[in-house]
């Protein structure tokens, strides 16, 4: 579902109400938990956490006026996604994020390439979700997107 918003509050006030208190959630912890330098956006319809053009001026090679995306998050028909570049980009985050996955939620992992769907809003594991936003610091990502580039 897309939800046209200018801002993270106007998104969170178009999603169903039932979810709205979980999206906050979800925002605060993701905010609380990310590395200085990343901004909160709105980006593709979703909230969106990038490195803005003030750190990387070159932005996102697909589009150099948006800013380099990094983690996102929305409301879907059926689930609450979590997108995290990091999982996608570094294995070893990947690997870390699988196995720890069941350390928190007894429901099976539902996940794409950067992707984790949650389906059921009470089972998001926030703790482990605030981990993953610890991760990479702003000059990591940038350094695996450069060479990333470079392929």
């Amino acid at each position: 579902m897309q939800y046209k918003a200018d801002t993270p509050e106007a998104y969170i006030n178009q999603v169903p109400e039932e979810r709205q208190a979980v999206l906050k959630k979800l925002r605060k912890t993701i905010k609380d938990n990310l590395p200085k330098g990343f901004q909160e956006a709105i980006t593709y319809g979703m909230i969106s956490y990038v490195v803005p053009h003030s750190i990387y001026p070159d932005g996102y090679h697909c589009n150099p006026k948006t800013p380099l995306p990094f983690m996102s998050f929305a409301s879907q028909k059926n689930s609450v996604n979590l997108y995290h570049s990091g999982i996608y980009a570094k294995p070893e985050i990947h690997d870390w994020f699988v196995a720890q996955y069941p350390k928190h939620c007894k429901r099976k992992l539902d996940m794409g390439k950067s992707c984790i769907r949650f389906k059921k809003t009470k089972e998001i594991p926030f703790d482990l979700i605030a981990e993953l936003c610890t991760k990479l610091t702003v000059e990591e990502w940038i350094a695996i997107y450069e060479k990333a580039l470079e392929k």
